[in-house]
């Protein structure tokens, strides 16, 4: 993946699904590789063709809709444009004065931050950790590999995963805090990267991010991340794209599959690799001990019955019982939303809405989660 230095993406996958959409198979004469119009490369390794005598393979495309102008929204003006499209770049290009200090900002983390990322950015509710320990020595743990079900894997998160800390600073003040984005002033958004490297246990040109350590733009502009070459391709600098374009031009750099390069295809496309070799007479079939048969499930074992209250507590309270969702004694929030039915605040909870995950990011049941619904409600009677 590489990343372009604007926020403004063109997609040309609405496109490509837009003219399949209303494409209509022709027939014998679309074999496979039977095609006339030259593939432009993709900088990801793949093609696309251009439409040609109304095709851009073997389908006919609708000409009546390919590129036909859609009318949604509106074209924004230079202000507000501008004011949308930020970033920051690894070099500061867009980075603002201003600092903050740690101390700021684990007062800013535990108001608007914990109750999703959890304490000292350990995760929870289905919201990414933030921090697991010492950065340097958990980037160490990213060649690691589970050969074993009790081998450790690696560990990704901010410090011993990203790159860059642009980025982070970049996330947090344009994404968040969620759901009330672009919120922080630069000040803050310093002091809570402050405190992310904090507890990532970091270092700034030798200096420890310790808990009075203050950060401005030219100490930002000194961070160094663990993992700063632990990428491939080199996507930074003004030969990223092409440095991407060489990299996926060769599939062995990504277990990619040696396929035929002269034609396109949709069978046996796969170029010969390896020697296939066969178990004689028929493979094994005296096991020991025999293979087992049965198919009925193991019975549970102990008290099964479902805690509604303990669900609760594990999944639920750290957004219901801090604000971000109405409490369990909030009768007139419950009310309001019981108004349309219990069975529409069970379908809102499954799928998600607003602020809430599905299930609250919670590896619950569909049965077990009405449970706690009900739980909730009932506490509010």
């Amino acid at each position: 993946m590489f990343k372009l230095n604007k926020k403004v993406l063109i997609s040309i996958s609405a496109a490509a699904a837009l003219s399949l959409g209303f494409s209509a198979c022709v027939g014998d004469n679309a074999a496979p590789g039977n095609y006339t119009n030259a593939a432009v490369p993709a900088i990801d390794g793949g093609v696309s063709y251009p439409l040609k005598d109304g095709k851009t393979g073997p389908y006919y495309v609708n000409t009546q809709v390919e590129g036909k102008k859609i009318f949604n929204g509106r074209v924004p003006t230079k202000a507000e444009y501008d004011a949308w499209n930020t970033d920051v770049m690894p070099d500061g290009t867009g980075l603002p004065d201003g600092e903050g200090s740690v101390e700021d900002g684990d007062a800013i983390y535990e108001a608007k931050c914990l109750s999703c990322h959890g304490d000292f950015g350990s995760g929870g509710g289905g919201y990414p950790s933030l921090a697991k320990g010492n950065a340097y020595t958990l980037q160490k743990t990213l060649t690691n590999q589970r050969l074993k079900p009790d081998m450790d894997g690696p560990v990704r998160v901010f410090g011993s995963y990203w790159p860059k800390a642009s980025t982070l600073w970049w996330y947090i003040k344009d994404a968040m805090p969620h759901p009330q984005t672009g919120t922080l002033t630069d000040d803050e958004t310093y002091a809570l990267v402050a405190f992310i490297l904090n507890i990532n246990e970091m270092k700034i040109d030798g200096e420890e991010v310790d808990d009075e350590y203050v950060l401005d733009r030219e100490k930002f502009l000194k961070i160094k991340m663990p993992n700063e070459n632990g990428f491939v391709p080199n996507i930074d600098g003004p030969e990223g794209p092409e440095n991407v374009r060489a990299y996926f031009a060769n599939g062995e750099n990504f277990g990619g599959q040696k396929v035929k390069a002269s034609e396109r295809c949709m069978t046996n496309c796969q170029e010969p690799t390896a020697k296939v070799v066969y178990i004689k007479n028929g493979g094994i079939s005296d096991f020991h001990p025999p293979i087992a048969e049965a198919k009925d499930l193991p019975k549970e074992e102990g008290n099964t019955a479902f805690d509604a209250k303990k669900a609760y507590a594990e999944n639920c309270a750290m957004c219901h019982d801090t604000g971000v969702g109405p409490a369990p004694d909030d009768k007139a929030a419950w009310r309001e939303r019981t108004a349309k039915g219990v069975d529409k605040v069970y379908a809102n909870g499954i799928n998600g809405i607003n602020a809430m995950p599905p299930k609250g990011g919670a590896s619950l049941s569909d049965a077990e989660f009405k449970s706690v619904v009900d739980y909730l409600i009932n506490q509010s009677k």
